[in-house]
């Protein structure tokens, strides 16, 4: 494999691990050499959308060990992913098992330290009996598939620019914005393959119920730097993201404050650096949000180089990712 042309699309690797839900009760699991699956096509999960999945990566680390990054989290948002849909859920334990068998078995496609690249891990939950009438599915199937990455926005870290939504939503207030199902992503795909063909890395979206604050991207998390502070949205329709979460426990560390709450559009002027954070992107720098309706762009920091704060926060995360920086919080699981 050539890790230097690796982008974030699937390639297959040797194994996925799968188990069954039925009666009550998960099967063993079982590892297959094949990524295709007999299902029954009026399954709840292709009928019904009752599907949850999780995002996480391994990483091969300087001192040659691997690491898998906060797994426990993944396995609670999954559950409450999950249990939201009413449908099945692994235990954590057998979550863990699953993941931690599925990189074993394919542990020379994660790529080389050197790369900085990793192996995407996604488990994911969806009902699999077959059903019309509108029900929460009582069998699912859980499985977990594995595959090199690059980096999500191709960008390498460098500034990019985001569109500012005004004419639709992407999750409904009271809704399912706050849980990892795949529904919400579907709802943001086109708005966002519309933007990047414009030029734009992502979609911003506000607030549904009054189009006043700041929500988040269509795929990840938003923050912002001012000063020392670190600034991201508190919102009920936002989905509780591990690396905004491990991001801000790390602007603690070093000393920043962090402020956890309502941002209104209009103190967007104010900020000095924005980004976008998630699992397959860590961080993406914002250097320009463009707001089509109003006519009117908020810009932050240089076209051509990430703040300084973004760039340390980045560093820190991605050094304990890498193992190059102690894990004072014990975040990694290491192989």
């Amino acid at each position: 494999m050539d890790w230097k042309k690796l982008t974030f699309d699937y390639s297959k690797a040797n194994t996925m691990v799968y188990s069954h839900y039925k009666n009550g009760k998960w099967s063993p699991l079982e590892s297959s050499n094949s990524d295709s699956m007999n299902i029954n096509v009026m399954s709840g999960g292709l009928q019904y959308a009752n599907e949850a999945f999780e995002g996480m990566k391994a990483y091969r680390g300087v001192d040659g060990k691997i690491r898998i990054f906060r797994p426990d989290e993944n396995a609670s948002r999954l559950k409450s992913s999950t249990d939201f849909l009413g449908i099945a859920c692994p235990s954590e334990e057998m979550f863990m098992e699953a993941c931690l068998r599925a990189v074993k078995e394919n542990i020379e496609f994660i790529p080389p330290y050197k790369t900085r690249a990793s192996m995407y891990i996604r488990p994911f939950v969806f009902g699999s009996n077959p059903q019309i009438n509108l029900v929460c599915s009582d069998e699912a199937t859980f499985i977990v598939v594995v595959t090199p990455i690059g980096n999500f926005t191709g960008t390498n870290f460098n500034p990019t620019r985001a569109l500012l939504a005004r004419d639709h939503d992407r999750a409904a207030p009271l809704g399912t914005g706050s849980y990892k199902i795949g529904a919400n992503y579907a709802a943001a795909m086109l708005a966002g393959v519309k933007a990047k063909n414009e030029g734009y890395s992502a979609v911003l979206y506000l607030d549904s119920k009054e189009h006043k604050y700041i929500d988040e991207f269509g795929s990840s998390n938003f923050f912002a730097i001012r000063g020392n502070a670190y600034i991201t949205p508190d919102s009920p329709s936002i989905l509780p993201s591990i690396t905004n979460k491990s991001l801000r426990q790390i602007a603690k560390d070093l000393g920043m404050s962090v402020e956890n709450r309502k941002i209104p559009v209009e103190e967007l002027r104010t900020f000095d650096e924005a980004g976008a954070c998630g699992t397959a992107l860590v961080i993406t720098p914002i250097h320009e949000i463009h707001d089509r309706d109003l006519n009117i762009s908020y810009k932050f920091g240089s076209p051509t180089e990430a703040g300084k704060n973004s760039i340390k926060l980045f560093k820190q995360l991605t050094g304990i990712h890498f193992g190059e920086i102690p894990d004072q919080h014990n975040w990694n699981l290491v192989i």
